[in-house]
């Protein structure tokens, strides 16, 4: 059992807790300015030794910058390379500043939710000018969440018991921005102004593959006599580098290409070998994503009078096309490459607004078929009014 002792300071009396650790090595812990205190200090020893839940206090004086490199070098090997630059991102710019130099062990949540506040907070001076912007939802939550999974690391490493990151109450919510869907006139339109990249707006915008897995599109992945396309890598551009891995859900999938498709593609293959790349930069090498702003894409959706959309934007037309031609959501969720059907339509629950209208139909028409007697709107009014 842990005994307590006294002893002098210069700033008076003080308590010392001996108790031993599960190893059955002898340990203490001082510093406790009341009895009370370390009388619970030693009571909660013994708890956490029961449940085998100790863990030793020195084990805690570790930095969070400590930990953070270890856990970052083992994140580059477990993340796509794009993820862990945001990532490495969000550690440097938010989560470094803040925490680096703080043991683990004096990491509390009400600093980490004034953390998270400061982060979202907007500065201005004297005279109302903005002297520092607050950070958008993602931004915070994502480094909140580089902040707790170092922590979760530590708690897995035995060095702390529990998170003390875990759970503020204070974290912003996300509002998804209303998406934009083209029609397939406004996609044709966007194609004709595109310039040298007609067939790569349109197989965007038909076959829902993400920038990185059309870019990495070789011959030999076309099956164009099946109609199909095997999406097997996916090239990101990080800084002014492009790497090549496999697809998001780490997955290769076959995306269906329609008719009309086949043809373009089947001109633009012409003369190419089979390890060619279908989409290139004209010297056989990955094609650059266009800049936001001032890249043909931009050029493209300015001239041809569209909606304001992103390349992105063409993979959500592709299942707006696709629901409203009425393919099924498992087909659906296999040409988007999403891991769940759930996931397709919890993504995409916007396009089903029009199944809640039919929903109320086919309930109307069940009990207009069944025996239920009918009531007129008339006589409905009547018991309200005699109410």
């Amino acid at each position: 059992m842990a005994t307590i002792e006294s002893y002098s300071t210069s700033s008076g009396k003080r308590y010392q807790v001996r108790y031993r650790t599960p190893d059955h090595r002898q340990t203490k812990k001082r510093g406790f300015t009341t009895k009370r205190d370390a009388e619970a200090f030693a009571a909660t020893v013994e708890v956490e030794k029961l449940r085998g839940e100790y863990v030793a206090p020195k084990l805690g004086q570790v930095t969070v910058g400590e930990l953070a490199t270890d856990w970052l070098e083992r994140k580059r090997t477990d993340l796509k390379p794009s993820t862990y630059r945001t990532t490495e991102v969000s550690w440097n710019r938010h989560v470094k500043p803040r925490w680096s130099k703080v043991r683990i062990a004096d990491v509390d949540l009400d600093a980490v939710e004034r953390w998270i506040a400061d982060m979202g907070r907007t500065v201005t001076d004297a005279d109302g000018a903005v002297s520092k912007k607050g950070s958008g939802a993602t931004v915070v939550i994502r480094a909140y969440g580089v902040l707790a999974a170092i922590l979760d690391s530590a708690v897995k490493a035995r060095r702390i018991a529990r998170n003390p990151a875990r759970t503020p109450e204070n974290l912003p919510r996300k509002r998804p921005k209303p998406r934009t869907y083209l029609t397939h006139e406004q996609v044709d339109q966007l194609a004709d102004e595109a310039k040298g990249h007609r067939t790569l707006v349109l197989l965007l915008a038909y076959t829902g593959l993400r920038w990185g897995e059309a870019i990495a599109l070789r011959v030999e992945h076309l099956d164009l006599l099946r109609k199909r396309i095997s999406v097997v890598e996916n090239a990101v551009q990080i800084d002014q580098r492009v790497i090549v891995g496999t697809p998001k859900s780490h997955e290769a999938r076959s995306v269906p290409v329609p008719g009309f498709l086949v043809v373009e593609l089947a001109q633009l293959c012409q003369g190419k070998a089979r390890e060619d790349l279908v989409f290139d930069n004209g010297r056989g090498g990955y094609l650059r994503r266009p800049v936001s702003w001032s890249g043909w894409f931009a050029g493209a959706v300015d001239r041809s009078g569209v909606p304001r959309v992103t390349i992105h934007d063409l993979r959500h037309t592709a299942a707006s096309l696709a629901v409203s031609a009425g393919v099924n959501i498992k087909a659906l969720q296999r040409m988007l490459g999403h891991a769940s059907a759930a996931m397709t339509l919890d993504t995409y629950a916007d396009l089903f607004d029009e199944d809640l209208d039919a929903v109320a139909l086919a309930l109307d028409a069940a009990r207009s078929a069944s025996s239920v007697p009918k009531v007129c709107p008339d006589e409905v009014q009547g018991e309200r009014g005699q109410a």
